[in-house]
């Protein structure tokens, strides 16, 4: 058995954090990314909508759904924003569309770079950070003209630029609650503005060069917020791109159907470069016994049984259940939100930091899971294992693969 990944590629991984307006059921922004065909393209909206809570939600849910889907059946882009355009309505009392909006469609056509088009109408300028430094794009404007002249201005402008991008770079962009953070206080009074959360940013990936998508965006919505003292006076969502080199992880759980099979695998896992989790006792003493690992009694943390440490493998851990609650965090996608670590929230953090992950999954029964007295939400392994492949695929847009031994 082997584990062949491609090493000259460009991952891009794509991420955002987002905090409600203070007293908010629900967020005005919404940022929504979905993988093209190909498997090669990135398509990712960030939509504001006016003012906050349902009514914002709905309308910047029906922008970044369009934009989305105009782009993945390739119509061109200037034609999106004038549908969009034409499709928003607008406040009556301040002439203003009811969203805005930034598009980035990315696109992967092999070796290491990643072409990139960027959409942009009343949001804040997109910041492309290139070896630490902010690159000022030209911008092509393009005059949208509404049908319907009594619903808005005659003419809006929507800006539309490119760029290359290589391992290393990363585009932050983020709704107007970032840059309007602590407007009419005394140490800003024009709000936080695009110069402060460019330098912040910059200063966050001097500090920790390899700083991921999701924890970047996360600090500038934190920093953000601590603007505004007394909880977010808007709705702050950052979103960012980070293109760079794939980080890889294995999980190897369940005994294989064939006991002959163990060698192989226990092989595979030594030689596989990246990040390795076993779940599961039978699968941590078949790698123990294979490769001449001793297994040690490892940390006790909440929520489950004690893990487990072996020299080489970053995490050994209960198999079924730990797997059943991580791909319920998965689901719930709000792990950010939890105080206290858990095994299963130590392997979504593996899961989520890495961009390309593989299953190697035995598919000997395990008796013990077809107790009927046991949780009927309980499924067996494989199922939970495609469950939660199909999470990081849709939902976080992470390369997976899944063997079955």
């Amino acid at each position: 058995m082997s584990v062949l990944l491609a090493s000259d590629v460009v991952f891009i991984e794509v991420d955002h954090f987002q905090e409600r307006k203070s007293g908010q059921a629900a967020p005005g922004d919404i940022f929504l990314s979905q993988r093209g065909l190909s498997g090669g393209r990135i398509i990712t909206t960030l939509s504001d909508g006016l003012g906050s809570g349902i009514k914002a939600n709905v309308l910047a849910s029906l922008t970044a759904t369009m934009l989305n889907k105009f782009m993945l059946f390739d119509i061109p882009i200037r034609r999106s924003a004038e549908i969009i355009i034409n499709s928003l309505p607008v406040c009556s009392e301040r002439g203003l569309s009811y969203a805005t909006f930034t598009l980035l469609d990315m696109k992967h056509s092999g070796g290491n770079s990643c072409s990139l088009e960027i959409l942009e109408y009343d949001n804040p300028p997109a910041i492309i950070v290139h070896d630490d430094q902010i690159v000022k794009l030209e911008k092509d404007t393009i005059p949208i003209e509404r049908k319907n002249k009594k619903t808005g201005p005659e003419k809006e402008l929507v800006s539309f630029s490119t760029w290359k991008a290589f391992p290393g770079d990363r585009i932050v962009f983020f709704s107007d609650g970032v840059t309007q953070a602590g407007m009419g206080s005394d140490d800003y009074p024009s709000g936080w503005g695009i110069e402060n959360a460019a330098g912040f940013i910059l200063n966050q990936i001097k500090n920790k060069p390899r700083i991921s998508a999701r924890n970047l965006s996360k600090n500038v919505v934190t920093e953000a917020e601590s603007k505004d003292l007394k909880g977010a006076k808007d709705d702050i969502t950052c979103g960012v791109v980070y293109f760079r080199e794939p980080r890889d992880l294995l999980v190897f759980t369940g005994p294989p159907y064939h006991p002959e099979g163990d060698a192989e695998i226990a092989q595979t896992v030594a030689s596989f470069k990246g990040k390795k989790i076993i779940s599961g006792g039978t699968s941590a003493q078949i790698i123990s016994r294979e490769l001449g690992l001793k297994i040690e009694r490892g940390e006790t943390l909440p929520g489950g049984p004690p893990l487990s440490k072996m020299e080489g493998i970053d995490m050994v851990c209960e198999g079924i259940l730990t797997l059943g609650a991580a791909a319920e965090l998965l689901a719930k996608n709000n792990f950010f939100k939890y105080r206290r670590e858990t095994p299963a929230l130590r392997m979504t953090e593996y899961l989520l930091n890495s961009d390309r992950i593989v299953f190697i999954v035995g598919t000997k029964i395990n008796e013990a899971h077809q107790d009927p007295t046991m949780p009927e939400e309980l499924e067996i392994r494989r199922n939970v294992v495609k469950k939660i492949a199909g999470l990081l695929e849709e939902t976080y847009l992470k390369e997976v693969h899944v063997q079955y031994v």
